[in-house]
């Protein structure tokens, strides 16, 4: 139990100095030596203090066998024994020499610290030396770290010799010396601040103190640490009374985040901004660096502070940020590491080893050990000059920003004056850190394969400026970065990812959604140029250079500087002030002391705000703790049970199952008979067995490779995925039948590498294409050119065709100008044919427009027959994007383009269009089945979208919610950065993924909100902060709208959840009400404002799916029937399912609740009609109303006086699900419309304010439609 306890904020109190018999030695050694040098030292733990200090006698006494404490794993170390008034002469019995055998925490080693608590070694001094604190870094051999806070101070060296002049029992002035004393705090945590200003306190006690009460007042010193806890991540600082200072212990921003609890702009004082980025860029270059100074404690803050810096990324290598002088053979490692030695050592290291960074803290200056520093890459100009301008707006002066306030009397005050200052400071500068790291990196999720966990590196650094390339290799080597991968292959939401979501463009969100294709569009190629003198220098399609040595993204350089204002988010801290510490700390006063603490959060509980979950989760997570340290297993377990509803990103999984592992036979009884705990205790069962867990993230990451042998199809889908290059698997599959070759229907290697080495050459040369002025204004900001011809003779003069994704258009030579030629859906024929020059007929391409009288005719010679099957293709996909109004079909026929292209310039001439044909996948539907989209489905669709654009394949959309924006709920003051106020369509796809759109224009707001990994079945909005989502798993998660993330659980079912309905308030002040149910029949009435349970019940039916509230009456779907039910959970009334027994069973897929007309509509599964009861007269028989061609309903929604119905259908042939809509008009209950809507069956359908109604299908379709109410 004690190893999953959280760690206590001391870990070991460590007491060194020299030994009294060694003191005693070098005593009457420089007596007898008058005038030498004072001998040096050998210093020495002389006690070592470490939890629990009280007696375990006692606390099984008192206790039980339950009480435990935070104790870890501990292993022996043997110290010489102090003997107390050391006289002369006096020796241990047999000559040997005393030992103790002390128990210390596993991972401290204190071997060495007596080193590093005198990194300058211990001597005699005449006169005492002023007290001074340097701090201390441990990293054990997998990485984890603890920290230390060192104190020395001088005390007189007191040996009662014969010969030692006294006078009164003093000593005399002149014989008396003085020598330092160390006192080590060491932590898990970096409390460097914190900690300092404690064993400040302790100081002013030591002062004034005997050599004998030394031993007691550290002890107590310690204790009294070891019964502070560590806060939680969030916004909750702990604060506590050390007297006579105030110490606060910072928390973490999340879990993800390290402590900050020093000062972030020290190397700000002491560095200019370029050698500030020469730092960060050795960091991350994984260099040997070696900072040097002559106070002992600039060395580790100036380290922590890049550590900080670089955040999220993590230091991988060695960090020993204090070397003591016998330390100093650590520089000559081989391997990257970072060290610090005091200043006197800097000629001698820099001579002793080549290739070393070589820092001077205290002049400011970075220089390298074998030369200048000219093999050191410069950090890329558009960040650093972003960083440049960012530090240019920092106050780093505290005198001046408090110049005008007047002086306070309190010392305390003060402080915490100061501390408001640094924290406000700190937290901006890490941002400017964080951007930093972003404009660094940006880019780099683009070339990531989530699939497929591959990097393409080699593409990555051709999309980077040419003078940046030295930085980029050297950086994509190094352990660094490939951990930095990984969390970003993980989908890791740290500060990095936030800062790049808040930082992409409303332009550039669309962009992602409906063009993957790496192309400029011509708002780009305006912001690039800056200039209408440009003209069309590069020629695309046609001879074109190797780029793998130039053609680098410009733009990208310009596109990624963050030029906005950097936001800052407000933090609201809030801080918990510990109980005074009893002056005694015994057993019992322990104990009293963990009764007054659990009373006071008991008191902050009750009194924090109900809609603050954040704060109330950190005060729960600290009781918690409190109680589970106190072996109350029962209180610490609800106590966790709460973060559920509150915050569940802190809840302390290992420790949870440590209690419930622990429990005793009379605890599990309890439990049962407690159902919060009993549910929390199957929980962790069920998760110890497996059952619906989250597997652990992957850990690797691999380099896109060529492949080097003969590549099946399986091998062939791979490939091209992990190259970036295609994600839809049937594309790939009609592109391996172009590609292949042989009976066995394999591709080359070298064909996969000419075909991969084509469309990333075209991907280049598409980047610097310039176009004149005139093209620049008729073109739409949002067009990019994806193909140009070679100069051609055309029937509007001789110029190169140019293709974007809307149209053709000619650019005529030797003049400046642009000539549109057609838009692909005014197309009206497109043939191939030949024209006569001189003896010869040369090949021309025809196109008829619907907007011209006349045919445009183009003498493409040998590019004919590609330029031909390229325009039908596009010609095909415009009009099924238009017919469908779906404009991802437009987008697929551009990438069929393309892939034609590049497939013709890898292949062999007299194979190429024979397989680029292959692609041209609109075309020949266009060709084999001409059915036009039904007139009343082309008039009531309005758009289509894709929410499995970012996967590799569609996926089933199971649940869809429509929330309207803040300003249509009068919340729009509540906007803030993490949010707007536009309105949102939320997607529920396989796998407990949510994908969120903007309502506003269809953009993708976030591509993945992970809740859980089962399929989800409900959502609810709730108000404009959350949303409620059901799963399958039996939780209903909650998610912020304006974090978007899911912290927060409700887990009292126990089955599937099935639906959630939301009770209208009476009035203003009622409290609203939430009703979930799961499938086992379990109905629980929610308090939205706490999360509470007020009240459940449980109905005997089949498979209970749905439910709805009507008049304060709650109706309830199962399979075999529909049951009106009071709010008590008393059935009033009931429909049954009449089984026919001539056709299989069936069973209800749905209702709703008419009563204004008094009606009742209901719908079956596998039966294709619809029965509308009377509300009055359930016995009476329903009226039913026949859905043609359909196998079933599964989804109906009431819209106005409508009711549509989503229902599975079957093709024609008969071999193919579709999914059809039918528009039931209510007053003459018939059907008004039929609306043929998905190639696979309807799913879900919402209703987006009465307006619109949007449908959602399974995964042959898996797209969502938008259709226009009437």
């Amino acid at each position: 139990m004690e190893d999953h306890l959280p760690p206590g904020l001391l870990e070991a109190c460590v007491v060194l100095g020299a030994t009294s018999d060694k003191l005693k030695e070098a005593y009457q050694r420089h007596q007898q030596e008058i005038g030498a040098e004072s001998p040096v030292l050998e210093a020495e733990v002389l006690q070592v203090h470490v939890p629990p200090f009280d007696s375990r006698e006692k606390a099984a006494d008192c206790a039980g066998p339950a009480a435990f404490s935070r104790v870890q794993r501990r292993r022996s170390f043997i110290k010489k024994k102090e003997r107390p008034a050391a006289l002369p002469g006096d020796s241990c019995p047999g000559g040997q020499e005393a030992t103790q055998d002390i128990s210390v925490p596993k991972d401290i080693d204190l071997v060495g610290l007596p080193q590093l608590c005198f990194p300058g070694g211990l001597t005699f001094w005449s006169e005492p030396k002023e007290p001074c604190f340097h701090f201390l870094v441990f990293t054990d051999v997998l990485g984890n770290q603890t920290h230390g806070v060192v104190l020395q101070y001088c005390r007189p060296v007191q040996l009662f010799q014969e010969s030692s002049l006294q006078q009164n029992g003093h000593w005399s002035k002149g014989s008396r010396l003085y020598t330092a004393y160390g006192i080590c705090v060491i932590s898990k945590y970096p409390y460097y601040t914190a900690l300092r200003d404690c064993l400040s306190c302790l100081l002013s006690q030591l002062k004034h103190c005997r050599i004998t009460d030394l031993d007691q007042r550290v002890k107590e010193f310690s204790a009294k640490l070891a019964l502070v806890p560590i806060p939680p991540p969030g916004d909750l600082h702990v604060v506590f009374n050390l007297s006579p200072l105030v110490i606060v212990l910072p928390s973490r921003e999340d879990r993800y985040h390290p402590v900050v609890d020093l000062d972030l702009h020290l190397p700000f004082l002491c560095f200019q901004t370029r050698e500030l980025l020469q730092i960060i860029t050795a960091i991350l270059t994984e260099r040997r660096i070696v900072f040097f100074s002559g106070d002992w404690a600039r060395l580790t803050l100036m380290a922590e502070c890049f550590m900080l810096y670089i955040h999220p990324l993590r230091w991988q290598h060695p960090l020993v940020p204090a070397l003591s002088h016998q330390m100093l053979d650590f520089v000559m490692a081989p391997t990257a590491f970072l060290m610090g030695c005091h200043l006197c050592h800097f000629e001698e290291v820099s001579a002793e080893t080549d290739d070393l960074i070589l820092i001077n803290i205290d002049d400011g200056t970075v220089s390298s050990s074998s030369s200048e520093l000219t093999d050191l890459p410069a950090v890329p100009s558009y960040a650093a000059e972003s960083f440049r301008t960012r530090r240019r707006g920092l106050q780093l002066h505290y005198d001046l920003e408090v110049s005008q306030q007047g002086g306070s009397t309190s010392v305390n005050e003060l402080r915490a004056q100061r501390r408001h200052w640094q924290q406000r400071l700190n937290l901006r500068i890490q941002n400017i850190a964080l951007e930093l790291i972003a404009n660094i990196f940006r880019g780099v999720t683009d070339h990531l394969n989530f699939e497929h966990r591959v990097f393409n590196s080699q593409e990555f650094l051709k999309s980077r400026d040419p003078s940046d390339q030295l930085f980029y290799k050297e950086v994509l080597q190094s352990h660094i970065f490939h951990s930095f991968l990984k969390d970003r292959l993980n989908q890791k939401m740290d500060a990095y990812t936030r800062m790049e979501q808040s930082s992409h463009s409303e332009t550039q969100k669309m962009k992602v959604m409906i063009d993957n294709l790496r192309r400029p569009t011509m708002k780009d190629i305006v912001r690039r140029s800056g200039s209408s003198e440009n003209c069309v220098t590069r020629r695309l399609g046609t001879s074109l250079p190797n780029l793998r040595e130039e053609g680098h993204l410009s733009i990208l350089r310009q596109t990624s500087l963050i030029e906005t204002p950097l936001k800052i988010r407000q933090k609201h801290i809030k801080q918990f002030k510990l109980p005074d510490f009893h002056p005694h700390l015994s057993y019992q006063y322990v104990q009293d002391y963990y009764t007054d603490l659990i009373g006071l959060l008991g008191k902050a509980i009750s009194f924090a705000p109900r809609d603050d979950s954040s704060l109330l989760a950190r005060y729960y997570y600290l009781r918690g703790v409190v109680n589970a340290m106190c072996g109350r297993r029962l209180d610490a377990l609800s106590d966790f049970q709460s973060l559920n509803h509150t915050d569940v990103e802190i809840f302390p999984a290992a420790l949870v199952r440590a209690l419930v592992d622990s429990l005793q036979h009379e605890e599990q009884a309890q439990v049962d008979r407690r159902p919060e705990l009993k549910r929390l205790v199957c929980r962790v069962t069920s998760s110890e067995s497996g059952d619906g867990t989250v597997q652990p993230p992957s850990d690797h990451v691999r380099k896109f490779e060529m492949p080097k042998t003969s590549l099946p199809l399986e091998d062939f889908v791979t490939h091209v995925q992990q190259s970036g290059i295609v994600r839809d698997v049937g594309t790939i599959h009609r592109l391996f039948d172009a590609l292949s070759v042989g009976p066995e229907k394999e591709v080359d290697p070298a064909v996969f590498r000419m075909f991969y080495t084509f469309w990333k050459e075209t991907e280049a040369e598409a980047q610097d294409v310039h176009l004149p002025a005139e093209a620049i204004e008729q073109l739409d900001h949002s067009e990019c050119v994806h193909k140009l011809s070679c100069s051609v003779k055309t029937s509007y003069g001789v110029g190169k065709i140019a293709m974007t994704q809307k149209r053709l258009f000619l650019l005529p030579d030797g003049r400046r100008g642009f000539v549109d030629i057609t838009k692909f859906r005014d197309i009206v024929e497109v043939k191939t044919s030949s024209a006569q020059f001189l003896l010869l007929r040369i090949p021309s391409l025809r196109i008829k427009s619907s907007r011209k009288k006349e045919i445009f005719e183009a003498n493409l010679k040998s590019e004919c027959d590609l330029w031909s099957l390229m325009v039908k293709e596009m010609w095909a996909g415009r009009k099924m994007a238009d017919d469908h109004k779906d404009p991802q079909h437009m987008q697929q026929a551009l990438t069929n383009v393309l892939l034609m292209d590049t497939v013709v310039g890898c292949l062999p001439p007299q194979k190429a269009i024979s397989a680029a044909s292959k692609l041209a996948y609109y075309d020949r539907m266009r060709q084999e089945e001409p059915t036009a989209v039904p007139k009343t489905t082309s008039e009531t669709l309005k758009h289509r979208i894709n929410p499995s654009l970012h996967l590799p394949s569609q996926q089933t959309v199971d649940v869809l919610l429509y929330t309207p924006g803040m300003a249509i709920t009068g919340q729009l003051g509540k906007c803030d950065m993490e949010g707007d106020g536009n309105p949102k369509l939320w997607c529920a796809l396989s796998q407990g993924r949510v994908v969120v759109f903007d309502a506003a224009s269809w953009s993708t707001k976030h591509n993945c909100i992970q809740v859980g990994v089962l399929p989800l079945r409900c959502m609810l909005g709730m108000d404009p902060e959350q949303v409620w989502v059901g799963s399958q798993d039996s939780t209903v998660y909650i998610i912020n709208t304006r974090s978007m993330s899911c912290h927060k659980q409700l887990t009292e079912h126990r089955s599937e959840v099935t639906d959630l309905v939301l009770e209208d308030r009476h009035d203003m002040y009622s409290q609203t009400l939430a009703y979930s149910c799961s499938l086992d029949g379990q109905v629980i009435v929610w308090d939205v404002s706490t999360l509470k349970m007020r009240r459940q019940f449980h109905l005997s039916c089949d498979k209970l799916t749905s439910m709805q509230l009507y008049n304060r009456t709650l109706w309830c779907c199962a399979h075999d029937c529909i049951m009106e039910v009071r709010k008590t959970g008393v059935v009033q009334r009931k429909i049954c399912m009449q089984q026919d027994l001539t056709h299989p069973p069936s069973h209800f897929s749905g209702f709703i609740v008419y009563l204004e007309r008094d009606q009742i509509w209901t719908s079956c599964v596998d039966s294709p009609e619809l029965c509308v009861w009377h509300s009055d007269n359930l016995q009476k028989p329903a009226q039913r109303i026949e859905l043609p061609d359909s196998a079933g309903v599964t989804c109906m929604l009431r819209v106005k006086n409508q009711i549509w119905v989503g229902c599975r259908s079957w093709s024609d042939s008969q071999t193919q699900a579709v999914g059809k809509i039918f528009v039931v008009d209510v007053a003459q209950a018939a059907v008004e419309k039929e609306l043929l809507a998905h190639t696979d069956s309807v799913r879900a359908l919402c209703s987006a304010e009465d307006r619109y109604v949007l449908s959602g299908s399974a995964c042959l379709d898996g797209k969502i439609a938008i259709w226009k109410v009437e």
